[in-house]
């Protein structure tokens, strides 16, 4: 009787927790995430941190992801006064030929009309031509081989270390039968790293922010035509593409080659926050908003800006100094600000505060030198993660993010004369006591 009350017992107790377990099968997997698409990324764009990434350094052909560096450049030579939105230009021969090649369905555009900057960009950023942006780059650069050699300068200047820009519209070289640009080869074809793609995008919208008033337009009339936007995820009136809308989504560039497959820089901001987010060569136009969404969702829903600490705070490791003729041995470091940083819901207590104190400013025996005033400038702290994957910034200076500023917490003044003296005179027998010693 005893023995069948155990086992009743014993299987009560095993039920209740296979209940449980299996009750409970997203513990773990809610802060998990993959994607269909090859390569992708997914940044917070008021910080630049990396919130998910997948070989991001991988360089893939973005197709025509890389018209954004040719908005980028159009808008820089407005910006400067170069060109302004109402300048007036001429279509090439190039743009002309591009244009009437019904293999890339453009707007058709017409020689000797005159097509405003604002036109053209316009078709660029919204419909995604590819005559449109040749004729973009002639214009301000005398010809597109030109502009590519700006395209390329550019990239290096923002730190896209993992692409190669061999024309403006993202088509392969191989498909301009014999028009690619000067200076580039005709089996060349654009590259680019997602981690590139958010770098150039997270640029493009902060300091031309007038970029995403365009791209977030569903369609607009081109020329006496209508135009739409690739960009499935805005709000169109159409009802098939009414199941891709994403709310809050107002950008940002749709691109589609053989070779490249199906890519996509989006970018997405909910209640202040805005995220940006590559996906490349995924396999269809469905896959490609989909997995967007997906990525997307994922940043709104489990990641968010939290004080890990504030500041004030003092208990991290190497928290004091040693100080040099100071009225006191040590002085005391602490947080000059809080320290925040988008993070993981749940992570928060996984960080810790790796001190990085200013070497110039300690002597021969790494000790500061009195006297020390509170709320001098020591040095910085990082954030570092104890446990799970931090995919850092998309900058080169990864090291100055999620930094902040220790200082000392405390006046150390400087000894006086006399207490120097006697400290010299005690160092000078303490020396000679232990080289005498040192005789035998």
């Amino acid at each position: 009787m005893i023995s069948k009350l155990k086992y009743t017992s014993l299987f009560v107790i095993m039920s209740i927790a296979l209940l449980v377990f299996v009750g409970q099968p997203n513990i773990t997997e809610a802060k998990s995430f993959e994607t269909k698409a090859k390569t992708a990324i997914l940044v917070d764009a008021d910080s630049g941190k990396i919130l998910y990434a997948k070989d991001e350094n991988e360089a893939l052909p973005p197709a025509s992801m890389t018209k954004m560096m040719t908005e980028y450049l159009v808008l820089e030579q407005i910006d400067k006064g170069e060109i302004d939105w109402d300048s007036k230009v001429q279509i090439g021969d190039y743009p002309y030929e591009l244009s009437g090649n019904d293999d890339f369905s453009g707007v058709g555009l017409r020689q000797n009309v005159d097509y405003t900057v604002e036109q053209l960009y316009e078709a660029m950023a919204i419909n995604s031509d590819n005559a449109t942006t040749a004729a973009l780059a002639e214009f301000i650069a005398d010809s597109e081989g030109e502009f590519v050699k700006m395209m390329n300068d550019k990239a290096e200047e923002l730190g896209m270390t993992e692409s190669k820009f061999v024309n403006a519209s993202g088509l392969d070289n191989e498909s301009l039968d014999g028009n690619h640009p000067e200076g580039t080869e005709a089996d060349d074809t654009n590259l680019m790293s997602a981690k590139d793609a958010a770098i150039l995008a997270y640029n493009l919208i902060t300091d031309y922010p007038e970029s995403l008033e365009i791209s977030s337009i569903p369609s607009t009339d081109f020329d006496g035509q209508e135009i739409r936007n690739w960009n499935y995820m805005l709000k169109h009136d159409t009802d098939y593409l009414k199941d891709f809308y994403y709310e809050g989504l107002d950008g940002l560039k749709t691109g589609n080659t053989d070779l490249a497959g199906f890519t996509f820089t989006g970018t997405a901001e909910r209640d202040g926050h805005r995220l940006i987010s590559v996906v490349m060569k995924t396999d269809s136009v469905e896959e490609r908003f989909k997995e967007t969404a997906k990525l997307l969702d994922y940043g709104f829903d489990e990641f968010g800006e939290k004080e890990l600490f504030p500041a004030g705070y003092d208990e991290f490791e190497g928290n004091t100094l040693p100080v040099d003729k100071g009225k006191e041995d040590n002085v005391s470091l602490e947080l000059a600000d809080d320290l925040t940083m988008t993070t993981e819901e749940g992570t928060e207590d996984k960080y810790n505060i790796q001190v990085n104190v200013d070497e110039s400013l300690l002597n021969d025996d790494g000790e500061l030198s009195a006297p020390i005033k509170k709320g001098t400038k020591i040095g910085t702290v990082e954030l570092t993660m104890e446990d799970g994957e931090d995919f850092g910034y998309i900058f080169d200076n990864d090291d100055e993010q999620g930094a902040a500023e220790i200082v000392a917490s405390e006046d150390v003044d400087k000894k006086n004369w006399f207490s120097l003296m006697l400290g010299a005179i005690g160092q000078f027998f303490t020396n000679l006591y232990d080289k005498f010693m040192g005789l035998f």
